[in-house]
């Protein structure tokens, strides 16, 4: 995944920092692998960048251009998303160890992660264009797993039910932004929510 909040006018212009945090729950659980399991130096290099890169924009948001944070619109209560990824993780997984788990948890928590961006454009009844194209980008990318898990299972006869089903859960929670962005982002109008 691309991360277009790396960019400091990115982070500048986030107001979303529950979101980056789950990112970074997300990030840390599912890595920790780093210190058991060599796959290749361009995977290696690629997790440490996602780790690196994700806690570069909490200090952005939280420190460097802690003003242009909107703190009275991220109002979203994370740990509903996180103790029901947590309990759900203990019960459906591919084996019941410590890196496994964290892994399950990692991805039941990824779908469910824009759901605090997504309160906050609701909230507020708009976006600015680059939260706009930040979120498209990230529907973009679990398009991409889609089709990523539909090659596999042509290629390999491999099946994950646990991304499937979890990508799947993200995907309908971006469907109406998708719709939003087409008809106004696209054609070069703010994004805003119907009154």
């Amino acid at each position: 995944m691309v991360q277009i909040w790396f960019y400091p006018s990115a982070a500048l212009k986030c107001k979303c920092g529950n979101c980056i945090i789950l990112y970074a729950i997300v990030f840390t659980c599912r890595y920790l692998d780093l210190f058991t399991h060599y796959v290749s130096l361009y995977n290696s290099v690629m997790k440490v960048f996602y780790l690196v890169s994700t806690y570069f924009t909490l200090y952005l948001i939280y420190r460097k251009f802690k003003l242009s944070y909107d703190r009275n619109h991220d109002t979203f209560r994370i740990e509903f998303l996180i103790l029901p990824a947590a309990v759900l993780s203990l019960i459906w997984n591919h084996e019941f160890s410590f890196l496994e788990i964290l892994w399950t948890f990692s991805i039941y928590l990824e779908s469910v992660a824009v759901l605090p961006q997504l309160f906050m454009v609701s909230k507020t009844g708009e976006a600015e264009t680059i939260t706009s194209h930040y979120l498209f980008a990230l529907g973009i990318y679990r398009f991409l797993y889609i089709l990523n898990w539909a090659y596999r299972y042509y290629t390999e006869g491999f099946i994950d039910w646990i991304s499937i089903l979890s990508g799947c859960v993200q995907t309908i929670l971006y469907c109406d932004f998708f719709y939003l962005y087409i008809t106004k982002v696209l054609k070069g109008k703010k994004l805003s929510l119907p009154a």
